[in-house]
């Protein structure tokens, strides 16, 4: 969604105090250097790396991808990570709480963002297992026109 008035200012009284952030929020990695543990997705040639470009700048273009695992194992992290490391804008949904309208609402200011002020939008949209086969279509002109990077999170096994 595009940020209005109030999330703006919020978000630059965050960067300017980030005290003012949850502990979890502030130890969350900013950088995939940063990030610890499955050294399998961090070393050279991975899937990973070769998601944001092997020297940060993300060559190798927009890639959806789905993230599965329990809770709390950083699926929205890495999200971030690879949105900051594209330098793309990150824009996070929950499946619980948005619809197709709010996902309408993003893929519209992708677009404007993209063609106005040339920045992609990355989408994260957590429990993506919890919209239905409708909902996750309305994904489909977006993620293939490629107006939006989609990374999915989900808890439930995709398969």
């Amino acid at each position: 969604m595009e940020p209005d008035l109030f999330t703006a200012a919020a978000e630059e009284r965050r960067e300017r105090d980030p005290g003012a952030s949850p502990l979890a929020v502030r130890m969350r990695p900013r950088v995939l250097e940063e990030v610890v543990g499955q050294q399998h997705l961090l070393r050279p040639g991975s899937p990973l790396r070769r998601l944001v470009g092997e020297s940060g700048g993300g060559p190798a273009g927009p890639s959806s991808v789905i993230l599965w695992g329990p809770p709390g194992t950083g699926k929205t992290t890495l999200a971030y990570v690879v949105s900051k490391a594209t330098n793309k804008r990150f824009v996070e949904l929950s499946a619980i709480t948005a619809g197709v309208k709010e996902v309408r609402t993003v893929i519209e200011s992708a677009k404007r963002q993209s063609g106005g002020f040339q920045r992609e939008t990355v989408l994260f949209l957590d429990e993506i297992h919890r919209f239905s086969k409708a909902q996750q279509d309305s994904l489909l002109p977006a993620v293939e026109n490629r107006w939006v990077t989609l990374i999915a999170a989900t808890t439930e096994n995709p398969y």
